[in-house]
């Protein structure tokens, strides 16, 4: 019996964002056990440091993850952020794509309110139980605890118990879940990705207790807070046709001109009515009255314009000595260097790039460079090959600094970081772990790169002339007593005394040697 289009119309039906991720939950990273356990602890630790961040406290974040038996965890992430107000803890971390910064035009670690309420997802599909929240915005006021779980087809929060309780830290959030997992030491690890947090955000004080129950502490070395960034309104090349068509449709600006000049950063008065003229658009029609041909005119001149870049206060970048603390810290090199690139522009959205090559120390000597990869001040700890920025490493010809190379891929003892910064970072997919290989991006980052390389290129030779002169020293004192004994035979001399001479003599040079003077 065939269907009918009827039939088939009666079989259609929404899905919500909840059901659509509960059968594709690898498209935010929870693609098997111990990718999973990581991806909980990740989402909860971003949110936390923006928070901090953002309410201008210095953050302090404790994890927990205890092992309640074979591949079951029980994980606690408590930060001392500003804390949730009451009515909007269930819709956080009950309510996919439900927050507070997607239409910000800003640097953040998160964006689209998926990740820690996926998180809570995940939780509930694999054991069943509730999150549990806590939450306290004031030492006046006691803590407010939830017990909440994800209503799938609705796509909305279901309080399964809620409480007060007055011992809890005076402000902060403390999220709690019982998951299916596996603990793993290995590079893609919790333990791999607190290092790198560590190192990307010097300022945040992190102590993690492992399933292990060991302790693990990396303290701040940067006693002040980042830039807070600032929010920009969207440039004119980075908007889409699409976008802009409904941009006209839901502003509300009074006329054409108007609308240009108050929905986008770097439009002024003159130059909005030029565009409308040059469009054959009357500057003081209705945005909302424009036809489909006329704004495909308007848009087309507005990509024909040239304008100033946009503005960069909308970033916060990590500096270049912040990075190199964060990096001594955690890899305790022998050497270190970073370079802050200038911002520039890609798809009008302003970015900049920042890199650190760390040398020698208690970096392992063999086998290839260590890779470090962070946007946003976040770790990308997956799909490295197909990352901009292990491309850009593979394209630097390391060799013209020192540095051996097998392959593509530099070698020894050396720890490559690179970390982007901007209001929209290209990721290759919604579990946000590789960064799309755009040509402004991979030039901005080895430029960042060479110029890393040319200094730690000066140090290198700078070592090796020094492990030279030292090598003369001691050859040069390897034959001080057969010099002197034979001069002491010649010149009826005390050998003893030639050989102070020859002693002071050989000291003399070295230190000569050291101050850049001839010997």
């Amino acid at each position: 019996m065939k269907n009918t289009a009827e039939k088939i119309a009666k079989s259609m039906k929404e899905i919500s964002v909840a059901e659509f991720f509960e059968k594709n939950r690898h498209l935010l990273g929870f693609d098997n056990p111990s990718k999973a356990l990581l991806m909980v602890v990740k989402e909860a630790v971003d949110n936390s440091l923006d928070a901090c961040e953002e309410a201008r406290i210095l953050p302090e974040i404790i994890i927990k993850v205890k092992k309640l038996e074979e591949n079951r965890f029980r994980v606690v992430i408590e930060d001392n952020g500003p804390g949730i107000v009451k009515e909007k803890v269930p819709s956080v971390f009950g309510k996919l794509l439900f927050g507070s910064k997607f239409h910000l035009g800003r640097q953040s670690r998160g964006q689209q309110g998926i990740g820690i309420s996926a998180a809570v997802l995940y939780a509930q599909l694999t054991t069943g139980k509730p999150a549990i929240i806590t939450s306290r915005t004031s030492p006046k006021e006691p803590a407010y605890v939830c017990h909440l779980k994800i209503d799938i087809l609705k796509n909305e929060p279901v309080i399964i118990k809620e409480e007060e309780k007055e011992k809890f830290r005076e402000h902060g959030v403390r999220i709690e879940l019982e998951i299916e997992g596996k603990y793993t030491r290995r590079h893609q690890s919790i333990d791999e990705y607190l290092r790198e947090t560590a190192i990307i955000n010097p300022h945040a004080h992190i102590i993690y207790y492992t399933p292990e129950g060991n302790k693990i502490e990396f303290k701040r070395v940067v006693n002040h807070l980042p830039p807070l960034p600032k929010t920009i309104k969207p440039h004119p090349h980075g908007v889409e046709f699409g976008i802009f068509e409904r941009m006209l449709k839901i502003t509300s600006s009074r006329t054409i001109a108007s609308f240009l000049t108050t929905d986008f950063s770097r439009i002024g008065r003159d130059t909005a009515v030029k565009i409308c003229r040059k469009a054959g658009v009357k500057p003081e029609a209705k945005p909302r009255e424009l036809t489909h041909k006329e704004i495909e005119k308007l848009y087309r001149v507005i990509q024909e314009t040239k304008f100033i870049a946009p503005p960069l206060n909308c970033l916060s970048p990590l500096g270049e000595e912040e990075f190199e603390k964060g990096v001594q810290q955690v890899v305790n090199p022998e050497f270190a260097v970073a370079v802050s690139r200038p911002a520039t522009v890609y798809r009008g959205n302003p970015f900049k790039v920042e890199a650190c090559i760390a040398w020698g120390g208690e970096i392992s000597k063999e086998g290839p460079a260590q890779i470090l990869r962070f946007a946003n001040r976040v770790p990308l700890l997956y799909q490295a090959s197909a990352c901009a920025i292990t491309k850009s490493v593979q394209q630097v010809n390391w060799p013209n600094y020192h540095i051996s190379r097998e392959g593509n891929m530099p070698t020894g003892p050396i720890v490559i970081a690179v970390h982007i910064a901007s209001v929209w970072i290209p990721y290759t997919s919604e579990s946000k772990e590789a960064i799309a290989s755009y040509p402004e991006i991979i030039k901005e980052i080895k430029l960042a790169l060479q110029e890393c390389g040319r200094k730690l290129a000066a140090y290198l030779r700078k070592k090796r002339k020094l492990q030279e002169k030292e090598l003369r020293r001691k050859l040069f004192e390897r034959y001080i007593p057969e010099v002197a004994h034979s001069l002491s035979v010649l010149t009826g001399e005390k050998e003893k005394e030639i050989f102070k001479s020859l002693e002071i003599l050989a000291n003399k040079n070295v230190m000569k040697e050291e101050k850049g003077e001839k010997t």
